[in-house]
Order: C-alpha cells, then structure tokens, then sequence
C-alpha cells in the first residue's frame, strides 16, 4: 500500500547528514527559505509542509488529530526517504512534533532545535474554540491578525501571510485539536538527543518562560534568546536562526588547520606542510590562523558563498594555480560545475573577459579530471567482488 507523505523539499547533498525542519501553524515550508539553502551546503535539508498547508493533502490528519499524528507522519516521510537518523528543527507546532519524536522515538534522532515552542501551549479551551470557529467560519477572520501574532509591529512577511489565507480550514482545525491535547512537561526529562531551545523575547504565543520551562528540565539542553524576534524567528531573524543552528549542528568552530583540511583536502595540506622550511613556518602559521581560523570560520557566510568570492577574487586576479585549488574546493563545498560556471560568467561581466577566460579553461580542465577520476572510482568499483 503506497503512503500518501507530507509535501516537502528536499535541498543540499544526498550523501550530507539530514536535517528535517518544520513550520509553524498556518505557514508552509516558505519559513525556511532564508535559512534551508544555507544550511543545505552541509547537510541534506528536508523542510516538509503540514497536512492542509502548502502542498500538503488535507486529509492526512482529521478531527481529534495528535501530535503524535503529525510526528507519525514526519516518521514517514524520512522511511520513504531512506533517513534513519536525523537532526530536527521545528517552530511552534513542528518545535512540539520535535519534542514528541525526542521522548518517544529518541532512536531516531541525532539532535532536537525547538523554536519559539513549548511543553503545553496553555490548556486546551482556547485551541478547541479556535478549531470550532475555524470550521465554523473559515480562516479569513483569523489571518487578519497574523502580523500581530507572529510578528514584532510594521513587520510581515506577504508569503507567510498568504499560507495562512490559503491553508485549509479543516487541517488547520486539526492542527489545533493536537495543540489542545499536547503536554509534555512531566517527560521533558526524558529527553537525551542533544537540544537547542530558541526563544523570541517578543514572542507573545510561545513567550521565553515556555521554553526556559523546557531548558529547566531538559538534561543539558541549550537556551538562546533573540531580542527583537516575535514568533517567527526564522522568518524576521534568520541570520541569528541560522548562526545558532549552525553551531548547534557543526558544534564550536574548528581550527584553522581542520578547516583547511576540509576544504581544501588532506592531500594539499599534507604537501603544504612537507615544503615548509623555517623561513615559512611563520606565514604557514598565519594563512592557518588567520585566513582559515578566523575568516573561513566566521559563520555570517556559508561555505559555499566564500568558494563563489574566492573563485571570483583569484580569476580576477589571474591566480589560476589557486583558482584550480579552489575549483576543487568549491566542489566540496557543495557546488555544482554549473554553478561554478555561472561565478566565471559573472565575473566576465565584472572582471573582464580575459580572466575569465582563462578561468574557464582553468575551471574546465579541474573538474574534467575530477570526471575521470569519479568514472575511474565507479569502474573499480565494479570490478572489485
């Protein structure tokens, strides 16, 4: 029997470490779109939508519906998809799912962020007269207070907004009925996956005393609170989102000799350090530290944006021994040949249609012998018994 799964997403490295992210009630997976093609350069991201919201079925939950519904559906999505084990991220509702799934399917997770979330959203009335009103009376009359409950005044986010007209009104009436009966603050303490709790300290739905609750009694979780952000977080400040995510996900920045390692390979480090003499051991010990330990490690630009700048700077420049250096550091960094090209046709436009030619021959020759090379690794493959 085929399993009808949530809408969904799916960005970044199939082979990269998988990372689920889920939206708040009345919103699609648009709420990641500042953060997910960030994060993606590392991980495999997979942001789904809930049942009756974006391109999601409606009738995947009904009247009565859990939390542990929606976690049973997640559940599915990553079967279907060959996941195991994953890192979760959720806001609000999805921040519950994620909480759901940490207690009662610890197995698979490998760390838990809840955003702008709690244990309890406040008793069950007010979310079962929501539901009733809202199959009653449809969601117009409440998305004419969407800005004001996700948001910090004058600011909206049109898209987000429209999710919420658009959704349907008996799935999102479901969706309430699982906030209703939702309560898990006497097995917060059971929680042992590695968990990051982010608060809006202007958020009047989830305020930073519900997940301080959730910090209190999870065993050594991590609390940040962002100042100026309402219930949305990811939607108004994705960039604080992303950078605690970013270590949350990656842990403290590594070294400057590890990060070098990982872009640009154990081979050219390991040369790089057998030509050092004593007169260079000092601007090794700089490009280590400095450009590799404090600028490749700063977290306001992906990986992937510093190899598009760093590919740009040294076509320009005409540095090509480099520029074929970083050709193959950009490729793991998560670019594609394509997308290299497009950086060399930008810079033609810039730069000037010398370097940039030269820097296509450059870029043609690396990545023709990376072909090779993979067409090589597959046919020893299957040779190999």
């Amino acid at each position: 029997m085929t399993v009808e799964l949530l809408h969904h997403l799916t960005e970044g490295p199939a082979a990269a470490p998988p990372l689920l992210l889920g939206p708040s009630l009345g919103t699609s997976y648009a709420l990641w779109d500042r953060i997910a093609p960030e994060l993606s350069s590392g991980h495999r991201v997979v942001r789904w939508d809930l049942p009756g919201h974006g391109g999601s079925a409606a009738d995947l939950i009904g009247p009565g519906a859990t939390v542990g519904d929606l976690a049973g559906l997640v559940l599915d999505l990553a079967d279907a998809l060959g996941i195991e084990r994953f890192a979760y991220a959720g806001v609000s509702l999805s921040g519950a799912v994620g909480l759901h799934l940490a207690v009662h399917r610890p197995e698979r997770l490998t760390s838990l962020a809840v955003i702008c979330s709690s244990a309890h959203f406040g008793g069950s009335t007010p979310w079962r007269d929501r539901a009733e009103r809202v199959r009653r009376e449809g969601l117009g009359w409440l998305a004419e207070s969407a800005d004001a409950r996700w948001f910090t005044p004058g600011f909206t986010v049109p898209r987000l907004v429209r999710d919420h007209v658009e959704a349907d009104a008996g799935a999102y009436a479901a969706c309430c009925d699982a906030l209703a009966a939702f309560d898990l603050r006497d097995r917060l303490t059971r929680v042992a996956v590695p968990t990051l709790l982010v608060a809006g300290r202007r958020d009047a739905a989830t305020p930073p005393a519900q997940l301080r609750e959730i910090a209190d009694a999870v065993p050594g979780a991590t609390l940040m609170e962002l100042p100026g952000a309402a219930h949305l977080a990811p939607a108004q400040c994705p960039e604080a989102v992303l950078a605690a995510l970013r270590t949350w996900l990656d842990g403290p920045p590594a070294s400057g000799t590890a990060v070098r390692r990982e872009v640009l390979g154990d081979a050219h480090v390991d040369r790089a350090q057998a030509r050092q003499t004593p007169f260079t051991a000092r601007f090794q010990e700089f490009v280590s530290r400095y450009a590799w330990g404090e600028i490749w490690t700063d977290p306001t630009l992906s990986r992937r944006e510093r190899s598009m700048i760093t590919l740009t700077a040294l076509a320009a420049r005409g540095h090509h021994e480099e520029l074929a250096m970083h050709v193959r550091a950009a490729r793991r960094n998560g670019l594609t040949p394509q997308e290299i090209g497009a950086v060399l046709l930008q810079t033609a436009v810039y730069c000037g249609i010398p370097a940039a030619n030269s820097a296509f021959a450059t870029a043609q020759r690396v990545l023709s012998e990376e072909e090779r090379a993979e067409e090589h690794q597959e046919e020893a493959a299957r040779k190999s018994p």
